[in-house]
């Protein structure tokens, strides 16, 4: 599916949760690894279907699609994942967000444990959702990717992923839990981790090397360079969490004074706000997304939580 069409497919949904978890289906993840889990190869051939009559009774659907969104943005999309293993795929999980422990010293957490039912095997998930901004020094040949808070690092994000997450389960203490539990050592750790790649606008800038090409992209600028970059601001409106998933759509107009306040938090809170660039559809009217940018403070990333 491409992606134009793709975007289009989400965009078709008007309860956020089922446009996110139709999003969650189909994402390019951040990660190239042999570990990596990509749902669209399990899904039913009744997915959409199920996605469709959710979406237009979603009290009839999972709890996820009527309960508040937890405030923090991993926990609504671990409830998703839940919701996406559960329902769509009909995988059982076994597990979930179980810390493992030494002596009491937390040694790491199990995200999720579940059955695949394609040949009966156990498999670990490690799971996250993931927004980095690239960003290069005078004295760096390479780019180092960032999240909106820098203390977030793509580099290290990954090696943590690969290296220790997902092998948690060969831990002797993960071990034992499992059998407490009655459930065998995962045959098949796997990774998770969609999200999008921001490039600074105006510069060039070439992709992680680890990053699939097909990754999912958007810009970012300074606040302080705002006005020489961009022209027009009228059909922006920025993004509260946990709507950074998928693309953002809309019945009324851009608010311009909305995304103004937005702006000036930039500006005086030094806090990094994301936006989505909408144009009215020609099918509904409605206003749905076509790209997305980070504008950030003066002095990001050294100035931003490090």
């Amino acid at each position: 599916m491409s992606k134009r069409r793709e975007t289009a497919a989400h965009l078709q949904y008007r309860v956020p949760a089922v446009r996110h978890l139709a999003w969650m289906c189909h994402a390019p993840q951040l990660i190239s690894s042999p570990m990596g889990f990509v749902p669209e190869k399990y899904l039913p051939d009744d997915a959409e279907d199920r996605l469709r009559a959710w979406d237009q009774e979603p009290l009839c659907g999972p709890a996820v699609l009527t309960e508040q969104p937890a405030r923090r943005l991993g926990h609504y999309f671990e409830r998703l994942y839940q919701c996406l293993m559960e329902d769509l795929l009909g995988w059982e999980i076994l597990l979930k967000n179980q810390p493992v422990r030494s002596n009491g010293i937390t040694l790491g957490e199990l995200d999720f444990v579940v059955r695949n039912p394609a040949d009966n095997a156990i498999e670990h998930h490690e799971i996250a959702v993931k927004f980095y901004l690239g960003y290069r020094n005078t004295d760096r040949e390479k780019a180092l990717w960032y999240g909106p808070n820098s203390r977030d690092r793509l580099d290290i994000k990954t090696r943590r992923l690969i290296n220790h997450q997902s092998q948690l389960t060969k831990k002797p203490e993960a071990r034992s839990l499992l059998d407490a539990s009655g459930i065998e050592t995962p045959a098949r750790p796997r990774i998770f981790m969609p999200g999008y790649l921001f490039y600074p606008l105006g510069e060039t800038l070439t992709p992680p090397a680890d990053t699939p090409s097909d990754h999912l992209r958007g810009g970012w600028l300074c606040i302080d360079d705002l006005d020489e970059l961009i022209d027009d601001t009228q059909q922006w409106i920025p993004l509260i969490k946990p709507h950074w998933l998928g693309p953002w759509r809309q019945g009324q107009a851009p608010d311009q004074q909305e995304t103004e306040a937005a702006l000036e938090t930039v500006r005086t809170a030094g806090i990094p706000r994301l936006f989505a660039v909408l144009e009215p559809s020609p099918a509904d009217g409605h206003w749905q997304e076509v790209s997305r940018l980070f504008v950030v403070p003066r002095g990001w990333p050294e100035a931003n939580g490090r």
